[in-house]
């Protein structure tokens, strides 16, 4: 078993300082936490095992809790996708100066910044009873009872279309009287895939720390007006995650 040891990296501030971090446990030991810096920017590193990291539940929460401990106290954190190990100092350093075109151009974008993300998930009486209220598909589910399953093939065909149409026209609501008034309050934001069947928006939006409480109670107040048809599932402050791409990697020397 090899004890060659490798540089995690956690996330991307822009300071010149060293953060005073408190030290993780890491595959069973106490771990300090420290920074490779280059001009104003610097990446937010530990010391660990060279292997490969599976994203298990406690290595996930491990991640996480290095950046929520920094979130208070940068303007500007450019979170690092789980899992990544570098050989040496010397790998980082190389790595960050590759990389300090982009965060330059990042940091004044999330300066001062938060994601927020909601999620809105149908109720399963609101649902049954938007489609009773659709005389096409209950009448095309009427039609199939009685029936085989291969005499009703086509029917259940349609019926799945239907039903397609039928969740992208709620998600077309959700867009119009959910979506579109917040993004109107956040600096910026993003719709991503629906990550469950009942899921009818999965959002995330960017908004400056001294409009946080403004665009929690606009939230709130839609809410209210959903609250007997839909679940919100209403997360953060976290880091810019959804707004920021940056590709993680050393170039090998040709």
């Amino acid at each position: 078993m090899s004890n060659q040891t490798g540089i995690y990296v956690f996330c991307g501030v822009q300071t010149t300082e060293t953060p005073d971090l408190e030290p993780i446990e890491m595959e069973g030991k106490e771990r300090e936490i420290f920074t490779i810096s280059h001009k104003d920017a610097a990446m937010i590193v530990a010391e660990v095992p060279m292997k490969i990291y599976h994203p298990k539940k406690e290595n996930l929460m491990m991640h996480q809790k290095v950046i929520n401990q920094l979130m208070p106290h940068y303007d500007a954190v450019i979170p690092i996708s789980f899992g990544n190990v570098f050989q040496s100092v010397e790998d980082v350093e190389k790595l960050l100066e590759s990389l300090y075109p982009q965060f330059s151009e990042i940091f004044p974008k999330i300066r001062g910044k938060v994601e927020l993300g909601l999620k809105v998930i149908a109720k399963k009486s609101w649902l049954e009873s938007e489609v009773e209220k659709n005389p096409s598909m209950t009448k095309k589910k009427q039609a199939m009872q009685g029936k085989s399953k291969e005499a009703s093939y086509y029917d259940r065909i349609q019926l799945g279309e239907m039903a397609n149409k039928f969740f992208q026209d709620l998600q077309g609501q959700m867009n119009d009287e959910i979506y579109q008034p917040l993004s109107q309050q956040a600096d910026a934001a993003k719709l991503n895939d629906p990550i469950s069947e009942k899921m009818l928006m999965n959002a995330a939006f960017l908004v400056d720390r001294s409009a946080e409480e403004t665009f929690d109670e606009l939230v709130n107040s839609i809410h209210d007006q959903w609250e007997d048809k839909v679940d919100f599932k209403y997360t953060g402050p976290w880091p810019a995650y959804n707004f920021i791409n940056i590709r993680m990697k050393v170039e090998e020397p040709t």
